[in-house]
């Protein structure tokens, strides 16, 4: 007897529509031993996600096809990946093992789906309280074998992404996080600048979704207004390059709502004063004979006679190629109507990689025995891959941190140069030159200066270490380096010295027992760790070597009185097993997300209570969202802080739909700043307001002026954001006041 069919003609239909719609516009895929290979994944797959539905309704099977169809269609891989993109949640959902799909297919696809299905075992690491981190890092590890897992990866999150809407909200802000804090920046160290783009914007818009709706909003309205600008900018460009003989295509764009907030939020200006939120596209067909880098640059030359650049803008990624392989020239031009305008020019090849990232990449590599900064940046997450017992949430910091990172290039004495992340210090370089010279390293030479270790490089300085054979490193160093390879150098290098010092801590204790005549045993260690205070034996042993623990007093403290010994013994045990007990009873209530968590003004018992978290200071009418600790307490933050992020990212299920109840008598620390043209009376219009006019109470006020220019911040207590921003209202009317904005991060 058959299964009971619970799809109907329309969902069949569908289901082959979107089928035929993959197949029928294959890349790559042309060979018959291809097409085979993907319907017989399709109907396996097909047959595994029977009657299955997603969230949203729809059968479960589109999810596989339409992840087949973004790594075919928009990254370019072949018929393995696609295969593997359609079978990749068979062994994770459905009754199909491992050794199935070995056996149906071979051990390669079986081993991408392998690196596809999330760990589904709890993890017993007593240190970690991340399943999310350890199968990021699971992930990762299939980098040494197959690059294609990441790359399938990143397809079925943006897909993922695209479809968010039918989730629950506490699972949009979990998924949402994720993706801005680990996958958007892992496509664009793949290349996959088109993706990276979409999957910014789709977590801009789930996790503020009110900011992303009006940004959306004042793109539209000043669309068509952009696009004028745009066609009469590339007029004159068009028959410049046309003139010259060349093939190309030229298209321009707003840039995409995340990168046009980022930049408002770093520069701390309204939508309309961004000045180059408008962007052109060039690219062309080289001339054979000619390198690509001069026809770049030769385009530069007739973009530049007809507009000014504004010279602080260039951006030379053709001599130097960022790590992920892309290539361009960019610049910004003042344009038409006192616009400025950035220009992107790049050959077709380079908009392949630009576009496709790693698989065009691999196309185009044809030096293979050459070692691209893509090659180097892989090897360096294979180091960091090494270390098995690392927790996955400090795996994690450390991959984003070291990864994920800006760059920077310095140079060696002989000219070499060195790529390290933004805010390496010499340290940093001494390591990555050889372990060798960090562990000897006393100081550095920075442009022909010297100055100490913990000194941050910038990108462009010649950096020489200063080494001595007597020097080692100091655990303060740990603080002073950014990069993994320096921190495990540092650590390995400190254990090994622990090591020597508890040996040689062994044999001075064994000397002098000897003197007395005692034979080393268990009892004589518990009375040597309660005397000296110390609470274990490698603690001792590491003490008497470094000179601590005097050992001229061991024969008094060995004729103390057995029963005083034993007393503080199980004191100590006593206190030990209390401390235990009350951490075992710690159990964090279960999370209910059927709906949101209210946070009241009156909060009458433990459930209710919650905290304001002190790195993003949220206050009632702020989105926010809450995460459970694991003892019990809900923390609220705002989307938009670092640590939200990385919680959503890290420790997803312990995130909490939040919302605010009506506040009347509680108050909230906020931050204002306010600056202007001084004058006599300014401080007190300012005051006037605040206390008398809206009667809000201030914390602290602290102001200056530098040259006539009036700058300070006030710290206060309201009940609402509405109350802030009519404060904000207020005080901007004041005359002389030129900028009154709320400071979102203070502590």
């Amino acid at each position: 007897m058959g299964k009971k069919d619970f799809f109907d003609d329309e969902d069949k239909n569908r289901i082959q529509a979107e089928y035929d719609s993959l197949v029928n516009n294959l890349l790559r895929c042309n060979n018959p031993e291809d097409r085979e290979l993907i319907e017989r994944a399709f109907n396996t797959a097909n047959e595994a996600h029977w009657n299955m539905r997603r969230k949203s309704g729809e059968p479960y099977i589109i999810h596989p096809i339409a992840v087949a169809k973004i790594v075919n269609q928009e990254i370019g891989l072949g018929a393995r990946s696609i295969a593997a993109a359609l079978l990749h949640d068979v062994v994770e959902d459905t009754d199909y093992t491992l050794e199935d799909i070995e056996r149906k297919f071979n051990p390669r696809i079986a081993s991408l789906i392998d690196g596809l299905t999330k760990i589904s075992v709890t993890y017993n690491k007593p240190s970690s309280s991340s399943m999310q981190a350890e199968n990021f890092r699971k992930m990762l590890l299939t980098l040494s074998d197959d690059m294609r897992v990441i790359l399938i990866k990143i397809a079925d999150r943006l897909h993922n992404m695209r479809t968010l809407n039918s989730m629950p909200e506490h699972k949009k802000m979990k998924i949402a996080g994720e993706t801005i804090f680990l996958y958007a920046p892992l496509a664009q160290r793949l290349g996959l600048f088109s993706i990276k783009s979409e999957l910014e914007d789709l977590s801009f818009k789930f996790r503020q979704p009110q900011i992303y709706e009006e940004l959306a909003s004042l793109l539209k309205h000043s669309e068509k207004k952009y696009y004028a600008v745009i066609n009469k900018f590339s007029l004159p460009i068009i028959d410049k390059l046309t003139s010259a003989g060349y093939n190309f295509d030229i298209n321009g764009r707003p840039k995409s709502l995340y990168s046009i907030w980022k930049k408002m939020q770093s520069k701390a200006v309204p939508f309309e004063e961004i000045y180059d939120v408008l962007a052109v596209r060039i690219v062309f067909d080289p001339v054979p004979e000619i390198s690509e880098k001069t026809q770049c640059w030769n385009i530069y030359s007739m973009i530049t006679d007809t507009y000014l650049p504004k010279p602080d803008r260039l951006r030379d990624w053709i001599s130097r190629p960022k790590p992920n392989g892309y290539e361009a020239l960019h610049l910004t031009v003042m344009g038409p109507d006192g616009k400025w305008v950035e220009v992107q020019i790049r050959s077709r090849r380079m908009d392949e990689v630009a576009e496709r990232g790693y698989a065009a990449h691999w196309k185009y590599k044809g030096d293979t025995s050459r070692e691209t900064e893509l090659d180097k940046w892989i090897k360096k997450i294979r180091v960091m891959l090494e270390n098995p017992l690392e927790d996955p949430i400090e795996f994690l910091d450390e991959f984003k941190m070291n990864l994920f990172s800006s760059e920077i290039m310095v140079f060696t004495p002989k000219g070499s140069l060195v790529s390290l992340p933004k805010g390496a210090s010499a340290l940093d370089f001494a390591y990555e030159i050889h372990s060798e010279i960090g562990n000897k390293a006393i100081g550095a030479k920075i442009n022909y200066k010297l100055l100490p270790l913990n000194t941050t490089l910038m990108s462009g300085d010649q950096v020489e270490i200063i080494t001595s054979d007597i020097a080692r490193p100091e655990k303060d160093w740990l603080s002073w380096v950014r990069t993994t390879r320096a921190k495990e150098s540092i650590k390995d290098a400190l254990k090994t010295e622990t090591i020597n010092r508890i040996q040689k801590g062994i044999e001075m204790l064994e000397a002098k027992l000897s003197e007395l005549e005692v034979i080393p045993n268990a009892e004589v260690l518990k009375k040597l760790m309660t005397a000296y205070n110390v609470s274990n034996k490698d603690e001792l042993y590491s003490g008497i070597e470094l000179g601590l623990i005097n050992l001229d007093n061991l024969k008094r403290i060995l004729r103390k009185t057995e029963s005083r010994s034993i007393i503080k013994y199980w004191n100590f045990k006593f206190i030990g097993t209390k401390k235990e007990t009350e951490t075992a009873v710690q159990v964090p209530e279960k999370i209910d997300n059927s709906t949101p968590f209210l946070l009241r003004e009156d909060v009458t018992s433990a459930a209710q209570s919650y905290e304001i978290a002190d790195c993003c200071k949220p206050i009632p009418g702020d989105d926010v969202t809450g995460y459970r600790s694991p003892e019990g307490s809900i923390i609220i933050h705002k989307p938009t802080c670092p640590t939200a992020i990385r919680l959503s990212s890290n420790e997803g299920n312990r995130i909490v739909a939040v919302k605010w109840a009506i506040h009347k008598f509680v108050s909230f620390l906020a931050r204002i700043s306010v600056a202007g043209i001084d004058r006599i009376g300014l401080v007190n219009d300012i005051s006037n307001i605040i206390s008398y006019e809206l009667s809000v109470n201030m914390t602290n006020i602290n102001f200056s002026v530098t040259k006539g220019i009036f700058e300070g911040t006030i710290d206060l207590y309201v009940h609402h954001t509405k109350d802030l921003n009519n404060l904000i209202l207020k005080i901007s009317n004041v005359k002389g006041i030129e900028s009154v904005k709320r400071v979102e991060d203070f502590s």
